[in-house]
């Protein structure tokens, strides 16, 4: 497998610019050998590592990043790690209710590994708490999708509450919101943070791990040899945590949607312009329609900031360059303004895009590609819970565990087949502009 193209996300990891340097990186030099190598050192990389590390005392364990840890898409998403539903095909996130119940069921398992991780090494509560999450309804169309969404969870036998416009301005300070509903089991995390403490505290004179590392070639030897630009690596079991980029080694051609998200940070407030927004220092909020705009709030390392996300865009590439972030900043800074009218003066320090990978029907991919290969790839757009808990399914798969949620995942179908790519480059463009400009005042 001959890696001819690497993924290009544009714009910083702006969650990783907001804490202090890291130590200089150690890629990986010259001919080496493991018992394991684990590709990629996002949440299911590291989760895999963190698994193979309590599964296999003794073993030798590498991990390998084409960048350096936070950098990549784990650095780059809202933070929040969902258990409920959150199928952002849907209208209100919700599915079929057998299928929700073991989504649930699985994401919280995702979740209780990230927490294990957190408490292991330490993490402070700005890097992973257990808050809840609200979805924000700006209109009387997302207020009624949110009592859908919250009838479906009474059906799945899960608590939620519903607020009203004086208690979520309360929360955010602002006006915009009519109603939100809250659900008590998600995560919020500063997620540059949390994968870079998880990274820290993993490493050890048998857990090593190689950022800058790039792997441009995989084969089979007897045993794997993965090769980097300055080395190469040998080791007879191999975990892709790689996300969508699992195409670029050859795997499910024709099968993985590659689809990009975008995010604008503003600059640190100042305490008149806090003091003016008023609300609570810290919240988070996703949209009631799943195509409209996630809002945080964050008063931590880096200062009092709010961050602000929508828009999706098609790229089967996985490449998008900066222009694109002029087009989707016009997008951030409306949906600022319009929330927060009372901040006129305050602007974007950061903007950036980061992958996700979907599936047509919904499904990971989790199990054995090949003789020793593994994959815990495909999070739905969901990667924060969907990717630890692929990483620790991997893991365990293969050294020959079992348990429920590995039998679901080893029992799923196939990604199913896309359409060509011309064909579905316009249909989805035209399927997700559709639905952004239906979001209405939820984008």
């Amino acid at each position: 497998m001959q890696v001819a193209r690497l993924p290009r996300d544009p714009g910083p990891a702006a969650w990783n610019r907001l804490l202090p340097e890291p130590e200089p990186p150690v890629p990986l030099e010259g001919k080496q050998t493991a018992d394991w190598l684990v590709i990629g050192a996002g949440f299911a990389g590291l989760a895999a590592a963190h698994r193979l590390s309590k599964l296999s005392p003794g073993d030798r364990i590498m991990v390998l990043d084409a960048v350096r840890v936070g950098d990549g898409p784990a650095g780059r998403n809202s933070g929040f790690m969902i258990d409920l539903p959150h199928d952002l095909t849907s209208d209100d996130y919700g599915g079929a209710l057998q299928t929700d119940l073991a989504q649930t069921e699985d994401n919280r398992r995702g979740i209780a590994h990230a927490a294990e991780m957190a408490t292991e090494f330490g993490l402070s509560e700005e890097a992973f708490t257990m808050s809840g999450k609200i979805n924000g309804a700006a209109t009387a169309k997302g207020d009624a999708r949110n009592k859908a969404f919250a009838g479906h969870l009474s059906a799945m036998g899960e608590p939620s509450e519903m607020f009203d416009a004086a208690q979520m301005r309360k929360i955010t300070g602002t006006q915009y919101y009519q109603s939100g509903l809250f659900t008590p089991g998600s995560a919020m995390i500063q997620p540059a943070m949390f994968v870079r403490g998880v990274a820290v505290g993993l490493r050890s004179n048998r857990l090593t791990i190689h950022e800058n590392s790039p792997v441009t070639a995989l084969e089979r030897q007897g045993d794997w040899v993965a090769t980097t630009p300055k080395g190469q690596v040998t080791a007879p079991r191999v975990i892709l945590a790689v996300n969508g980029h699992l195409n670029s080694f050859g795997y499910l051609p024709g099968r993985l949607m590659h689809v990009f998200t975008y995010a604008s940070m503003t600059r640190v407030l100042t305490a008149k312009e806090s003091a003016c927004l008023g609300g609570q220092a810290v919240w988070g909020l996703t949209p009631a329609d799943p195509m409209g705009t996630t809002v945080r709030r964050i008063s931590g390392t880096g200062g009092d900031r709010i961050i602000i996300r929508n828009r999706f865009t098609f790229d089967p590439t996985m490449e998008v360059d900066a222009t694109r972030i002029d087009d989707v900043a016009r997008d951030h800074d409306t949906a600022f303004a319009a929330r927060f009218p009372m901040l006129p003066h305050v602007t974007m320090e950061h903007r950036w895009g980061g992958r996700l990978c979907l599936s047509r029907n919904g499904v990971q991919v989790i199990g054995e590609l090949d003789e020793g290969l593994y994959s815990a790839c495909c999070q739905n757009g969901l990667g924060t819970a969907k990717g630890t808990l692929a990483g620790g399914l991997a893991a365990e798969l293969a050294i020959g565990q079992s348990s429920p949620a590995l039998k679901r995942a080893l029992g799923a179908a196939d990604p199913s087949r896309l359409p060509p790519v011309p064909i579905a480059k316009l249909g989805a463009a035209l399927h997700l502009r559709w639905n952004e400009w239906r979001a209405g005042r939820e984008l």
